[in-house]
Protein backbone atom coordinates (compact mmCIF):
# COMPACT_ATOMS: atom_id res chain seq x y z
CA UNK A 1 0.00 0.00 0.00
CA UNK A 2 1.04 3.60 -0.43
CA UNK A 3 1.04 6.01 2.47
CA UNK A 4 -1.50 8.80 2.68
CA UNK A 5 -1.70 11.91 4.81
CA UNK A 6 -5.41 11.61 5.57
CA UNK A 7 -8.32 9.24 5.37
CA UNK A 8 -9.77 11.01 2.32
CA UNK A 9 -6.83 10.29 0.00
CA UNK A 10 -6.87 7.55 -2.61
CA UNK A 11 -4.49 4.72 -1.81
CA UNK A 12 -3.50 1.72 -3.87
CA UNK A 13 -2.84 -1.97 -3.34
CA UNK A 14 -0.39 -3.36 -5.87
CA UNK A 15 -1.26 -6.84 -7.05
CA UNK A 16 1.33 -9.49 -8.03
CA UNK A 17 0.80 -8.86 -11.76
CA UNK A 18 1.45 -5.13 -11.37
CA UNK A 19 -2.19 -4.02 -11.50
CA UNK A 20 -3.38 -1.68 -8.77
CA UNK A 21 -6.57 -1.53 -6.71
CA UNK A 22 -7.67 1.95 -5.69
CA UNK A 23 -9.30 2.38 -2.30
CA UNK A 24 -10.22 4.89 0.37
CA UNK A 25 -10.13 4.16 4.05
CA UNK A 26 -11.53 5.65 7.25
CA UNK A 27 -9.81 4.92 10.56
CA UNK A 28 -12.01 3.69 13.38
CA UNK A 29 -12.71 1.02 15.95
CA UNK A 30 -14.01 -2.52 15.70
CA UNK A 31 -14.20 -4.73 12.62
CA UNK A 32 -13.47 -2.96 9.35
CA UNK A 33 -16.50 -2.53 7.11
CA UNK A 34 -15.50 -3.23 3.49
CA UNK A 35 -17.74 -2.00 0.69
CA UNK A 36 -17.78 -4.28 -2.38
CA UNK A 37 -19.53 -2.66 -5.31
CA UNK A 38 -21.53 -4.03 -8.20
CA UNK A 39 -20.88 -4.81 -11.84
CA UNK A 40 -19.43 -1.71 -13.55
CA UNK A 41 -20.01 0.37 -10.41
CA UNK A 42 -17.21 2.34 -8.78
CA UNK A 43 -16.64 3.26 -5.14
CA UNK A 44 -18.22 6.69 -5.56
CA UNK A 45 -21.79 5.36 -5.54
CA UNK A 46 -24.54 6.57 -3.24
CA UNK A 47 -24.50 3.58 -0.88
CA UNK A 48 -20.71 3.53 -0.55
CA UNK A 49 -20.63 7.23 0.28
CA UNK A 50 -23.50 6.89 2.76
CA UNK A 51 -21.60 4.18 4.59
CA UNK A 52 -18.43 6.27 4.59
CA UNK A 53 -20.32 9.21 6.05
CA UNK A 54 -21.75 6.95 8.75
CA UNK A 55 -18.28 5.57 9.47
CA UNK A 56 -16.90 9.05 10.07
CA UNK A 57 -19.76 9.99 12.41
CA UNK A 58 -19.97 6.67 14.27
CA UNK A 59 -16.29 5.85 14.51
CA UNK A 60 -16.26 2.77 12.29
CA UNK A 61 -13.21 1.48 10.49
CA UNK A 62 -14.29 1.51 6.85
CA UNK A 63 -12.83 0.80 3.41
CA UNK A 64 -14.27 1.12 -0.09
CA UNK A 65 -12.43 0.12 -3.23
CA UNK A 66 -12.75 -0.23 -6.99
CA UNK A 67 -12.72 -3.65 -8.61
CA UNK A 68 -10.12 -4.52 -11.24
CA UNK A 69 -10.99 -2.55 -14.42
CA UNK A 70 -13.41 -0.30 -12.51
CA UNK A 71 -13.07 3.31 -11.44
CA UNK A 72 -9.54 4.30 -10.46
CA UNK A 73 -8.25 0.73 -10.35
CA UNK A 74 -6.19 -0.47 -13.29
CA UNK A 75 -6.95 -3.36 -15.61
CA UNK A 76 -8.25 -4.31 -19.04
CA UNK A 77 -12.02 -4.71 -18.89
CA UNK A 78 -11.91 -7.62 -21.35
CA UNK A 79 -9.63 -9.52 -18.92
CA UNK A 80 -12.03 -9.10 -16.01
CA UNK A 81 -13.54 -12.23 -14.48
CA UNK A 82 -15.40 -13.25 -11.35
CA UNK A 83 -12.32 -15.13 -10.19
CA UNK A 84 -10.16 -12.03 -10.60
CA UNK A 85 -12.61 -9.90 -8.64
CA UNK A 86 -12.73 -12.57 -5.93
CA UNK A 87 -8.92 -12.69 -5.69
CA UNK A 88 -8.76 -8.92 -5.37
CA UNK A 89 -11.42 -8.88 -2.63
CA UNK A 90 -9.40 -11.47 -0.72
CA UNK A 91 -6.30 -9.29 -1.16
CA UNK A 92 -8.17 -6.35 0.36
CA UNK A 93 -9.23 -8.49 3.33
CA UNK A 94 -5.65 -9.71 3.77
CA UNK A 95 -4.40 -6.12 3.87
CA UNK A 96 -6.37 -5.43 7.07
CA UNK A 97 -5.01 -6.63 10.47
CA UNK A 98 -8.35 -7.53 11.96
CA UNK A 99 -11.83 -8.90 11.39
CA UNK A 100 -14.03 -7.51 8.65
CA UNK A 101 -17.69 -7.06 7.83
CA UNK A 102 -18.31 -7.33 4.10
CA UNK A 103 -21.04 -5.23 2.51
CA UNK A 104 -21.72 -6.37 -1.05
CA UNK A 105 -24.14 -4.86 -3.53
CA UNK A 106 -25.47 -6.82 -6.54
CA UNK A 107 -22.41 -8.53 -8.07
CA UNK A 108 -20.55 -7.37 -4.97
CA UNK A 109 -22.80 -9.70 -3.00
CA UNK A 110 -21.50 -12.66 -5.01
CA UNK A 111 -17.91 -11.51 -4.51
CA UNK A 112 -18.54 -11.03 -0.78
CA UNK A 113 -19.87 -14.57 -0.44
CA UNK A 114 -16.87 -16.00 -2.31
CA UNK A 115 -14.46 -13.95 -0.19
CA UNK A 116 -16.16 -15.11 3.01
CA UNK A 117 -15.68 -18.72 1.92
CA UNK A 118 -12.00 -18.00 1.20
CA UNK A 119 -11.32 -16.17 4.48
CA UNK A 120 -13.73 -17.56 7.10
CA UNK A 121 -11.38 -16.64 9.96
CA UNK A 122 -11.48 -12.95 9.00
CA UNK A 123 -15.09 -12.37 7.93
CA UNK A 124 -17.38 -11.92 10.94
CA UNK A 125 -20.49 -10.76 9.09
CA UNK A 126 -21.99 -10.00 5.70
CA UNK A 127 -24.60 -7.44 4.66
CA UNK A 128 -25.80 -8.07 1.11
CA UNK A 129 -27.88 -5.65 -0.96
CA UNK A 130 -29.83 -7.29 -3.80
CA UNK A 131 -27.10 -9.93 -4.06
CA UNK A 132 -26.47 -11.26 -7.57
CA UNK A 133 -24.66 -14.55 -6.97
CA UNK A 134 -24.33 -16.66 -10.12
CA UNK A 135 -25.73 -13.75 -12.17
CA UNK A 136 -23.69 -14.53 -15.27
CA UNK A 137 -25.36 -17.92 -15.68
CA UNK A 138 -28.72 -17.38 -13.98
CA UNK A 139 -29.59 -13.80 -14.92
CA UNK A 140 -27.34 -12.20 -17.54
CA UNK A 141 -26.93 -14.98 -20.12
CA UNK A 142 -30.66 -15.78 -20.33
CA UNK A 143 -31.40 -12.05 -20.58
CA UNK A 144 -29.24 -11.48 -23.65
CA UNK A 145 -30.73 -11.39 -27.12
CA UNK A 146 -30.09 -14.48 -29.21
CA UNK A 147 -27.80 -12.59 -31.60
CA UNK A 148 -25.72 -11.39 -28.63
CA UNK A 149 -25.29 -14.91 -27.30
CA UNK A 150 -24.37 -16.14 -30.77
CA UNK A 151 -21.76 -13.37 -31.16
CA UNK A 152 -20.17 -14.28 -27.82
CA UNK A 153 -19.97 -17.94 -28.78
CA UNK A 154 -18.75 -17.22 -32.32
CA UNK A 155 -16.48 -14.19 -31.82
CA UNK A 156 -15.59 -14.42 -28.14
CA UNK A 157 -17.33 -11.18 -27.24
CA UNK A 158 -20.12 -8.76 -28.00
CA UNK A 159 -20.67 -5.11 -27.13
CA UNK A 160 -23.84 -4.19 -25.29
CA UNK A 161 -25.24 -0.77 -24.46
CA UNK A 162 -27.10 -0.48 -21.18
CA UNK A 163 -28.72 2.57 -19.64
CA UNK A 164 -26.58 3.82 -16.79
CA UNK A 165 -23.66 1.52 -17.66
CA UNK A 166 -22.86 2.70 -21.17
CA UNK A 167 -21.31 0.50 -23.86
CA UNK A 168 -19.12 -2.39 -22.75
CA UNK A 169 -17.93 -5.79 -23.92
CA UNK A 170 -19.23 -9.09 -22.60
CA UNK A 171 -16.69 -11.83 -23.18
CA UNK A 172 -16.97 -15.58 -23.49
CA UNK A 173 -14.04 -15.77 -21.07
CA UNK A 174 -16.06 -14.05 -18.36
CA UNK A 175 -19.05 -16.35 -18.78
CA UNK A 176 -16.98 -19.52 -18.95
CA UNK A 177 -14.68 -18.63 -16.05
CA UNK A 178 -17.66 -17.72 -13.86
CA UNK A 179 -18.98 -21.28 -14.07
CA UNK A 180 -16.25 -22.28 -11.64
CA UNK A 181 -17.62 -19.92 -8.98
CA UNK A 182 -21.30 -20.84 -8.96
CA UNK A 183 -22.84 -21.05 -5.48
CA UNK A 184 -26.50 -21.95 -5.89
CA UNK A 185 -25.92 -25.53 -6.99
CA UNK A 186 -25.20 -26.72 -3.45
CA UNK A 187 -24.95 -25.69 0.22
CA UNK A 188 -22.97 -22.54 1.02
CA UNK A 189 -21.10 -23.08 4.26
CA UNK A 190 -20.63 -19.64 5.77
CA UNK A 191 -20.57 -19.55 9.58
CA UNK A 192 -20.72 -15.76 9.83
CA UNK A 193 -24.18 -14.15 10.06
CA UNK A 194 -25.66 -12.87 6.81
CA UNK A 195 -28.16 -10.02 6.51
CA UNK A 196 -29.81 -9.59 3.10
CA UNK A 197 -31.67 -6.46 1.99
CA UNK A 198 -33.69 -7.24 -1.13
CA UNK A 199 -36.08 -5.03 -3.07
CA UNK A 200 -39.32 -6.70 -4.08
CA UNK A 201 -39.49 -4.47 -7.17
CA UNK A 202 -35.93 -5.18 -8.29
CA UNK A 203 -36.12 -5.76 -12.05
CA UNK A 204 -32.42 -6.74 -12.32
CA UNK A 205 -32.12 -9.30 -9.52
CA UNK A 206 -35.58 -10.71 -8.70
CA UNK A 207 -36.45 -11.24 -5.06
CA UNK A 208 -36.80 -14.98 -5.68
CA UNK A 209 -33.04 -15.04 -6.30
CA UNK A 210 -32.52 -13.97 -2.67
CA UNK A 211 -34.95 -16.61 -1.45
CA UNK A 212 -32.89 -19.27 -3.22
CA UNK A 213 -29.72 -17.91 -1.60
CA UNK A 214 -31.27 -18.11 1.87
CA UNK A 215 -32.11 -21.75 1.22
CA UNK A 216 -28.50 -22.52 0.29
CA UNK A 217 -26.78 -20.74 3.19
CA UNK A 218 -25.77 -23.18 5.91
CA UNK A 219 -23.83 -22.66 9.13
CA UNK A 220 -24.79 -19.22 10.40
CA UNK A 221 -27.75 -16.98 11.13
CA UNK A 222 -29.46 -15.57 8.03
CA UNK A 223 -31.86 -12.64 7.94
CA UNK A 224 -33.73 -11.54 4.83
CA UNK A 225 -35.63 -8.25 4.60
CA UNK A 226 -37.89 -8.04 1.54
CA UNK A 227 -38.43 -4.35 0.95
CA UNK A 228 -41.79 -3.52 -0.58
CA UNK A 229 -41.34 -1.27 -3.61
CA UNK A 230 -37.56 -1.46 -3.35
CA UNK A 231 -35.70 -1.34 -6.67
CA UNK A 232 -32.23 -2.56 -7.61
CA UNK A 233 -30.46 0.53 -6.35
CA UNK A 234 -32.08 0.69 -2.90
CA UNK A 235 -30.70 4.22 -2.56
CA UNK A 236 -33.61 6.29 -1.23
CA UNK A 237 -32.95 8.05 2.10
CA UNK A 238 -34.98 5.36 3.86
CA UNK A 239 -33.03 2.62 2.08
CA UNK A 240 -29.71 4.21 3.05
CA UNK A 241 -30.77 4.54 6.68
CA UNK A 242 -31.78 0.88 6.67
CA UNK A 243 -28.41 -0.12 5.21
CA UNK A 244 -26.46 1.90 7.77
CA UNK A 245 -28.41 0.37 10.66
CA UNK A 246 -27.95 -3.13 9.23
CA UNK A 247 -24.19 -2.60 9.13
CA UNK A 248 -24.19 -1.07 12.61
CA UNK A 249 -26.03 -4.08 13.94
CA UNK A 250 -23.65 -6.50 12.24
CA UNK A 251 -20.64 -4.69 13.69
CA UNK A 252 -22.14 -4.63 17.15
CA UNK A 253 -22.97 -8.33 17.11
CA UNK A 254 -19.43 -9.33 16.20
CA UNK A 255 -17.76 -11.07 19.13
CA UNK A 256 -14.63 -12.43 17.50
CA UNK A 257 -11.24 -11.13 18.64
CA UNK A 258 -9.08 -9.13 16.26
CA UNK A 259 -6.39 -10.96 14.35
CA UNK A 260 -2.82 -9.89 14.89
CA UNK A 261 -1.37 -8.01 11.96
Amino acid sequence: MTDADNDDAHRFIRRPDGETLAYKQVSGEGPTVIWIGGFRSDMEGTKALALEAAAKVRGWAFLRYDHFAHGRSSGDWKAATIGRWREDAVAVIDSIPGPVVLVGSSMGGWIALLAALARPEAVVGLVLVNPAQDFTERLMWPGLADHERQAILRDGETVVIEEGLGAYALTRTMFEEAKGWMLLDGPIGIAAPVYILQGRADATVPWTHAIELVGRLKGGDVRLDLIEGGDHRLSTPTDLDRLVEAVEGMRSSSKRPRREG
